[in-house]
């Protein structure tokens, strides 16, 4: 436990009411974390299995909201089977266009909120949001943990 109560921490005469580093984008951080996010969905657009499964920590999940009736579910793909089944369809096909609303870093971890539309063959298919947990390890960024939802686009 950390010596000092988390209350100590919160500043609210600070923009956001937190401690430096917790900010929006956080500067270097904040663009070397969306380079990852960013080399993920190009590898998507290349079928490039080796490319995604480098954005991945070791342990990496990614999961999926099942809202086609209640209770919701949550269900889970490992990242080498999502790699295969992206790498067997021809390049360009599966094109994610997210647009990052948000970045924020604390240290090691950082977390990205990305409402995207996916293009299947170039014809929009759905869209929905994805929500990224990344940790940096030896100096680099990389994908802990994805949760995304999926419906029809408005």
């Amino acid at each position: 436990m950390h010596p000092c109560p988390r209350r100590l921490h919160f500043r609210p005469n600070r923009p956001g009411g937190a401690t430096p580093g917790v900010a929006s984008q956080a500067g270097a951080a904040g663009d070397s974390v969306k380079a990852v996010v960013t080399q993920l969905f190009d590898a998507m657009r290349k079928s490039d299995s080796a490319l995604i499964q480098a954005c991945f920590a070791p342990g990496a999940l990614l999961q999926s909201l099942d809202e086609k009736k209640e209770p919701v579910t949550v269900v889970t793909d490992p990242i080498s089977q999502f790699a295969h089944i992206i790498s067997a369809l021809p390049v360009g096909a599966a094109d994610e266009r997210p647009r990052i609303d948000a970045v924020r870093v604390d240290g090691n971890l950082a977390t990205v909120w990305a409402p995207y539309q996916f293009y299947y063959k170039g014809t929009l298919h759905h869209c929905g949001v994805d929500s990224f947990q990344l940790i940096r390890s030896g100096g680099v960024w990389k994908i802990q943990y994805i949760i995304d939802t999926e419906h029809r686009c408005p």
